[in-house]
């Protein structure tokens, strides 16, 4: 049945992008009323507000920030998040993008979230006000609201880095927690015994972690040491974790490290100390970066393809932004465990 608006009016539902409109139909007020509320809060009174305040919540309207003429028109902008560029994986990715967009006459427009999800909802909201034609964002995890802004906003979006079969719209990714069980069958296929993983607090690499530790569980081994550390990580977190799993007991074995930067500082601080990699520790890696190859000993890594993540995500939009659906709404790249010295 019709749903009834705040005001006491019946809503009617709407097919496209929440309104102005849209709003002033469920607050049952006029929709200067509502650009006031947005514009000039101090104009209204306090029940009022509330009054269209839960409706914009209700819709997931955002305002529109773009002049009257624009705000139907195509921006050729097309809006990414990602938490950061410090990363290789994440600017590689961007790069790629950013380079298959320009093909088609679309620029993009970065922003930066960090890690808490908190944050990416105050970045989306700013973003989605300057009406965007598509958007492309990291990993799946959002807040209820963000997700409702997002799907009201009815552009062609994308998510990345994580695979979810409850996408907001389309994702290209690969899956955490096989990339998890993947490394710790792959460590203890090689003869290992005793685990300790480092990872940085994130969702994704916590993911990993834990499905690494699962999977070894599953093995009959129970004490895996783990360590968690703040995103992003960094060379100096690995050797300060290679410390702290040395000071509490942890001798020989294989440890699983969420970033190569990671890893790369507990190969360090090993060395350091006088342990032989992989004699006495052997590491693995996250991401395959141009470094890994070429350290000594070369370190063993997970590594995903963050170029074609960048085109793919560009496709799927470009695509859908000339009207044609897409083939597949969930694309896998995978991931492949790459075998060097350290392991």
């Amino acid at each position: 049945m019709p749903a009834k608006a705040a005001g006491g009016r019946t809503a009617r539902p709407s097919s496209g992008r929440a309104t102005l409109e849209t709003v002033a139909t469920l607050a049952g007020v006029s929709r200067m009323t509502v650009s006031r509320v947005i514009n000039h809060p101090e104009t209204v009174t306090s029940e009022l507000k509330e009054v269209v305040q839960k409706a914009i919540l209700e819709t997931g309207y955002v305002p529109n920030l773009l002049a009257g003429g624009l705000a139907s028109s195509r921006t050729k902008v097309v809006a990414a998040v990602v938490p950061t560029l410090t990363h290789v994986l994440f600017s590689g990715a961007i790069q790629a993008f950013t380079d298959r967009l320009a093909l088609d006459g679309y620029q993009m427009l970065l922003g930066l979230s960090g890690y808490p999800t908190e944050r990416e909802g105050n970045l989306l909201q700013a973003i989605l006000s300057r009406r965007p034609d598509a958007l492309y964002l990291t990993g799946t995890s959002h807040l209820a609201q963000t997700r409702r802004q997002l799907r009201a906003a009815k552009i062609p979006i994308v998510e990345t880095w994580d695979l979810s079969h409850k996408a907001v719209d389309m994702a290209v990714g690969f899956s955490h927690k096989a990339v998890g069980q993947g490394v710790a069958n792959y460590l203890y296929g090689k003869g290992y015994r005793q685990f300790a993983t480092i990872g940085a607090d994130d969702e994704r690499a916590t993911l990993r972690s834990r499905e690494f530790v699962a999977t070894l569980a599953g093995h009959g081994i129970s004490d895996v040491a783990c360590i968690s550390t703040p995103a992003p990580s960094t060379m100096a977190m690995g050797r300060e974790a290679l410390g702290e799993l040395l000071a509490n007991g942890f001798r020989r074995g294989a440890i699983q490290c969420s970033s190569d930067a990671m890893a790369h500082g507990v190969v360090l601080e090993a060395q350091a100390r006088g342990l032989a990699v992989p004699g006495d520790i052997a590491v693995i890696g996250f991401g395959d970066l141009d470094f890994a190859a070429y350290m000594s000993p070369p370190l063993s890594t997970v590594r995903i393809d963050r170029f074609a993540i960048g085109r793919l995500a560009a496709e799927a939009l470009l695509t859908r932004l000339a009207g044609h659906p897409v083939a597949r709404k969930v694309v896998d790249v995978g991931f492949d465990i790459v075998e060097r010295a350290t392991t």
